[in-house]
């Protein structure tokens, strides 16, 4: 009999990390595609319909998440709610931002302990126009691996926190590709290399995670922090910076 594979033991049940009756916040599973678009090629399973069929009721989805990206997910139950939750996500303020949206990344290299990029972005696909896009950068932890790279003997790497303030299509994975800091198991934007790097180590996911996501509940004005687990790939990338779960 085969084993289970870490997605399909992620979808048997889907980890809810907030519910109440007006919203709720999932742990998205890495290779799970959130809704049906233009990118799903053909594909018909979706995180969407597995959560109606979960808890059994209609939902509204908030924001995105990359297919390859995994963690905090926020869902309304009905509209009104989801409108607004949806205007909360889009409001922009450096000082006093009313969502907080940390991102745990593994890049190439060691960055700056703290970095701002203010670059702007297109939408995507059949969306040329090129919109304001800022991410704001902490490095949490470094490591360096006795592995070959670009004339050197071994491979550096960081642990990023990765805070968008802006939701522009695959925004921080782009980002650092722009900063030359590509994300670890990016294969649209990162650097082939050092993904293999991380292949020949048991790692075969991209490494971008939404850790934590923090916002206002718009009908009790309770403040909800919802903070996702790592996965068994994404813990044993951690684990090269010794840092655990």
């Amino acid at each position: 009999m085969n084993e289970a594979t870490p997605l399909q033991e992620a979808l048997s049940s889907l980890q809810l990390l907030h519910v109440d009756d007006a919203l709720a916040v999932v742990n998205k599973p890495a290779g799970l595609m959130v809704h049906d678009s233009k990118l799903a090629g053909g594909e018909s399973d979706f995180l969407a319909d597995r959560l109606r069929e979960q808890l059994q009721r209609p939902i509204f989805l908030v924001h995105r998440l990359d297919r390859a990206t995994s963690g905090c997910l926020l869902l309304a139950f009905d509209r009104d709610t989801a409108s607004q939750l949806g205007q909360l996500m889009m409001a922009r303020d450096a000082e006093r931002s009313p969502v907080g949206k940390h991102y745990w990344a593994i890049c190439r290299g060691w960055p700056e302990q703290h970095f701002v990029v203010d670059h702007p972005l297109d939408g995507g696909p059949g969306k040329p126009s090129r919109k304001p896009a800022v991410t704001r950068f902490t490095r949490l932890a470094t490591c360096e691996l006795s592995l070959p790279s670009q004339g050197f003997g071994t491979s550096r790497y960081a642990l990023l926190d990765a805070q968008p303030e802006t939701g522009r299509f695959r925004q921080i994975r782009r980002h650092l590709k722009h900063v030359f800091h590509h994300l670890i198991g990016d294969t649209s934007h990162g650097d082939g290399r050092h993904n293999r790097n991380f292949r020949m180590l048991g790692v075969h996911r991209m490494l971008l995670h939404a850790r934590q996501l923090a916002f206002t509940h718009p009908r009790t004005g309770e403040r909800i922090t919802a903070t996702a687990p790592v996965d068994a790939e994404f813990a044993r990338a951690l684990a090269l910076f010794d840092i655990a779960e």
